[in-house]
């Protein structure tokens, strides 16, 4: 799969890119940009933040076989043409579901403008989990619940920064490969972070290291992965040190790399540039019809 580059929304047209090879003043003035719409980011999910506290809404799991004012009568197959697979979005470390408030907007719109309806669902995990292997065997169940929901066999799932681990350990170790057909993450520390000290003290942290048990469990083979994995990594994310980390490095994964220029870690799942972007790997044939080869990149800017 190959994500074409996309046009630049007139903001990001304003921000100075990063050079290649990178200049020091140049980088600067890209850092700087990067910086100052960090913090605008932060400021608007501050204000929203209370809001993703409480668990979304879910209809009622229906009996298999059944449509909502059917009767009782049998429900039609759920098919690729008819809607695509549930999309389950993932939050980061003490985030929740509100960080997806605009992307999601994005993804539900774009459903409407090819004429199905695609079903979104922004999971909460509890700022105090400690264990990312625990964590993924509660995804594994959330999604469990919603196919036996939705009556598809496969969603996708969109992850941020530690979401986006979470659920690579479940495709990848837990089996979730035949349950996610697509994994998007943004700004995951797939090979592992140096994270700041201080962070350290809490067990699910020092789980995202370079070198921790559950890293290096990433790094074991994995023939016959049946997952799709795109993964967004910015340039100028200073939570992914270094930031090469974001990006899926793994022989047996069939991976695509999107670098994202002149924007920071907290802005990759707002920005309308990633989200067109996220649109477009959500959008691209499921497996066995990709005609991609297993491992590439890509770049938006």
């Amino acid at each position: 799969m190959k994500l074409l580059p996309l046009p630049l929304p007139p903001l990001l047209s304003r921000l100075p890119r990063l050079p290649r090879p990178p200049r020091p003043p140049r980088l600067s003035s890209a850092l700087l940009g990067a910086t100052v719409l960090e913090l605008a980011v932060l400021a608007g999910h501050l204000a929203v933040y209370p809001f993703g506290l409480t668990p979304e809404r879910r209809p009622p799991t229906r009996p298999a076989g059944t449509e909502p004012g059917s009767g009782g009568g049998t429900a039609l197959p759920v098919t690729a043409v008819a809607a695509p697979p549930p999309v389950v979005l993932l939050h980061g470390f003490v985030d929740n579901r509100s960080v997806f408030l605009l992307l999601r907007r994005a993804l539900i719109r774009n459903g409407h403008d090819h004429g199905h309806h695609r079903h979104l669902e922004s999971l909460n995990y509890s700022p105090l989990t400690r264990d990312i292997r625990a964590a993924a065997g509660l995804l594994g169940r959330h999604v469990e619940e919603i196919c036996a929901r939705t009556g598809h066999h496969r969603v996708d799932i969109v992850g941020h920064s530690l979401g986006g681990l979470i659920a690579r350990y479940y495709v990848q170790r837990l089996g979730g490969d035949r349950r996610v057909r697509t994994l998007v993450t943004l700004g995951t520390p797939h090979g592992g972070t140096a994270v700041a000290p201080g962070a350290g003290v809490h067990p699910i942290v020092r789980q995202m290291r370079a070198g921790s048990s559950v890293i290096e469990e990433l790094r074991t083979p994995a023939p016959g992965c049946r997952t799709r994995f795109v993964s967004f990594w910015s340039e100028l994310d200073q939570v992914m040190v270094p930031v090469e980390t974001a990006c899926v490095d793994h022989p047996d994964l069939d991976a695509v790399n999107v670098r994202v220029t002149g924007i920071g870690h907290l802005a990759l799942p707002v920005h309308p540039t990633v989200a067109a972007a996220i649109r477009e790997a959500l959008d691209a044939p499921v497996t066995g019809e990709d005609t991609a080869p297993a491992d590439g990149a890509a770049s938006v800017a």
